[in-house]
């Protein structure tokens, strides 16, 4: 598959956005290239990962725990999974499994935090990158935290304005 192919992918990931093209062909060439057949598991849950991985083309799944009702979620071509486990030390989360033929790049930890030490701006920017998206968490759980406590908060008035004659108590 052509280099241009490969890079592909890697444009339309937010991680990604804003490298410059050379930047982006360094990667891409210190990816490996892996052909995973249908059924082959791409990474499986509570295993340590080290490598995330770009699905070029294909389709895979995110199986869910067995507990009945819980469908696989589809995993589309140009997905990266596994983004964690190509910067830091993590555990997987969930087991994702080919469904059909799926072609992926293999972004080893080692293979980034060479390109990073290589190119100080690659680092600068997946800094930059993952701060952004930090900040956008905490930003979506002060949100969440402010509804709790508005919600408990009307608990309380409600609870405050049942007459006694409501409100639980155990029977004599």
């Amino acid at each position: 598959m052509a280099i241009d192919a490969l890079v592909k992918p890697f444009l339309l990931l937010p991680l990604f956005q804003g490298l410059k093209p050379l930047q982006l062909t360094e990667i891409v060439r210190r990816a490996d290239r892996i052909i995973y057949r249908p059924g082959d598991v791409i990474i499986e849950e509570d295993q340590p990962g080290e490598a995330a991985i770009i699905i070029v083309s294909g389709e895979a799944v995110r199986l869910q725990n067995d507990e009945p009702g819980n469908a696989a979620q589809p995993i589309a071509e140009g997905s990266m999974i596994g983004e964690l486990a190509m910067l830091v030390e993590t555990v997987h989360a969930s087991t994702i499994v080919a469904r059909t033929t799926v072609k992926a790049l293999r972004l080893t930890r080692s293979e980034m935090h060479e390109a990073m030490a290589d190119d100080p701006r690659l680092a600068d920017h997946l800094t930059q990158k993952i701060t952004a998206r930090l900040h956008r968490l905490a930003q979506e759980l002060r949100s969440v935290d402010q509804a709790l406590a508005d919600i408990a908060g009307i608990e309380a008035i409600v609870q405050a304005q049942v007459p006694p004659a409501f409100t639980a108590s155990p029977l004599h």
